[in-house]
Parts: C-alpha cells; structure tokens; sequence
C-alpha cells in the first residue's frame, strides 16, 4: 500500500474552520432512533387480517440510551412531525464530528510530517 502524503496545515485549517461552522448552525438535536411499526392483532376477523389489510398504527417508538441502560418513549405522529428535525440535525452532528475527528488525525499527521 503506497504511502499517503499529508495534506497542507492550512487547508486542514480550512476545513476544520468549516466544520465547525456547520457544527454552530445546529438547533436543537435528539439522540437515539425512530422506529414506526404497523401490527396485526390477534383478532382472526379484525380488518388487520382481511386482503388487502388495514393494519394496527402507525406505533412510533423512540429508542435511546440512559446511563447505559436502553430507554423506549411512544411518539404521536404530531411529536414525530415535529421532532423529526431534531433528529435528523443529530445524526447530521455526529457526521460532522466523525469527520472532525478523521480531520483531526490528518492534521497530527502533517504536523509531523512537516517537522
């Protein structure tokens, strides 16, 4: 595998300036995942089982961890519309930090190039 060469102090510089401006402009944010399930019950002559089927929900779960421990919330669909936003600008922040990370290691590695 040939060897990388180390990208420009100052463009690192630039990037990162970057970055962190995409990471100011976020709002609000929420961890965790969104699940939505549509069920059939038990019931052999409910509607969930006729064809075509008219299922039981939607049922929107949000699922996140506390202290470690796995913590599940039932969302209305009004609180999913509106919090929708929210969770997409986290998993958006935590694309920028990865990269800010990634960016990180590069710079360490034109420092010492450098040198």
């Amino acid at each position: 595998m040939p060897k990388r060469t180390p990208k420009n102090p100052t463009t690192l510089e630039r990037r990162r300036r970057k970055l962190a401006a995409q990471i100011a402009e976020i709002d609000h944010i929420l961890p965790g995942s969104i699940n939505i399930a549509m069920n059939r019950c038990g019931k052999p002559n409910c509607a969930c089982h006729a064809d075509p089927p008219k299922l039981h929900g939607p049922y929107i779960t949000w699922t996140r961890k506390v202290a470690g421990k796995t913590v599940t919330r039932r969302l209305s669909t009004e609180q999913l519309e509106r919090y929708k936003p929210w969770f997409e600008n986290n998993h958006r922040l935590q694309t920028l930090i990865s990269e800010l990370q990634t960016l990180g290691i590069e710079r360490l590695e034109a420092d010492q190039h450098h040198r």
